[in-house]
């Protein structure tokens, strides 16, 4: 007996893992379909060839993927149970022991495992990719004259206005102000024009306030000056929302960019937010797989089973939504972080648990 349940084990961890296959190849061919019309649509003004649209679309598409594979496991549980059902198979489990609790923790472990390797293994993959894909496709974009970006050295900033290209260099930032800032202004040919050295920078308008400055010009001796104006193109808002694409970036590289955030006085929110997406992957993977799988136990042999696939992207968005709708008010910091990641999936795992305990009597 025992090895004949050993034998259904894999039986079901084998149809579950192909179930599981199909459906993301299934999903991976339509976002591949709906991004290569991006791209092409892109770079209909650019002299490419087709290759190239199709390269970053290769690029592009497992960070994608990556977002919806929490949908993917709910929907491959569906597939597999429908299969089963079909041919009549959970009656053959129940008569050699097999419960519809013990059916249910085969497939928790395999969606743990999988929903692991997902999330530490294939996010880094796709974010590498996806670095790539956003190095290439940039060189492409129009507004390459405004630049920032943050390394240990603080804020790096390239303006580039109707007369001048400054180049600037802040320590960091603090309420409406740079601290510690440099400014190169070079003309369009990149002669070099002057340099403004400033204890404090007021960033709150586009129009920047220096009360205080050192100035060093061309074949001039330099002098201070107080009250002078310089127009750029970033505010305070603008750089405080200097965030690269995070999803570009690995996890290491999150913990990295989130302390030199640190070392600059910017907010960590929106990274921190990020990760523990990440981190709660695997819960929002196994959650929506037992949802699918106490559905399905719901489902009848003559069951239309085209509303029982729809019935699950239905939730699936739904989901979706709820959990977009918790991360915005946690980033908005209108909640606390934690909670507004977390609370959905609590949510859930409670509903699930009055749900598991009457699974066998299905």
């Amino acid at each position: 007996l025992n090895l004949m349940l050993k034998v259904y084990h894999k039986y079901i961890l084998k149809n579950y893992l192909i179930s599981f296959i199909q459906v993301t190849l299934i999903f991976l061919s339509l976002v591949f379909v709906l991004n290569i019309f991006e791209e092409i649509n892109f770079f209909k003004d650019e002299e490419v060839s087709f290759l190239f649209p199709l390269i970053l679309t290769f690029l592009n598409s497992p960070s994608i993927l990556y977002d919806i594979f929490p949908f993917i496991f709910l929907i491959s549980v569906q597939m597999f149970f429908i299969k089963i059902i079909d041919r009549d198979e959970l009656t053959a489990f129940k008569k050699f022991g097999l419960s519809n609790f013990k059916i249910l923790s085969i497939i928790f472990i395999s969606v743990l495992f999988l929903s692991l390797i997902i999330s530490f293994f294939f996010y880094n993959f796709s974010a590498q990719l996806k670095f790539s894909y956003l190095d290439v496709k940039n060189k492409f974009t129009k507004d390459d004259k405004y630049l920032a970006v943050i390394t240990d050295n603080g804020l790096w900033i390239k303006d580039e206005t109707e007369k001048n290209i400054n180049l600037i260099n802040a320590l960091k930032i603090e309420n409406n102000f740079l601290k510690n800032v440099s400014i190169t202004s070079y003309d369009k040919d990149f002669n070099f024009k002057s340099h403004i050295q400033a204890e404090e920078i007021d960033v709150s308008k586009f129009l920047w306030r220096i009360e205080k400055a050192n100035i060093s010009e061309k074949n001039k001796i330099a002098y201070k000056d107080e009250n002078i104006s310089i127009l750029t193109n970033f505010n305070y808002e603008i750089i405080n929302n200097l965030y690269s694409d995070l999803k570009s970036l690995t996890v290491t590289e999150l913990y990295d960019l989130k302390d030199d955030y640190n070392s600059l006085g910017y907010s960590t929110v929106e990274i921190s937010a990020h990760l523990q997406k990440i981190f709660s992957f695997p819960i929002l993977a196994i959650l929506l797989a037992l949802l699918g799988g106490i559905f399905m136990f719901r489902l009848k042999k003559d069951s239309n089973k085209y509303f029982t696939i729809t019935f699950g992207i239905l939730i699936s968005v739904i989901v979706y939504y709820i959990n977009y709708f918790f991360y915005t008010i946690g980033v908005n910091e209108r909640m606390p972080l934690t909670p507004s990641i977390w609370l959905p999936q609590l949510i859930m795992f409670i509903i699930l648990t009055f749900s598991l305990v009457t699974v066998n009597e299905k």
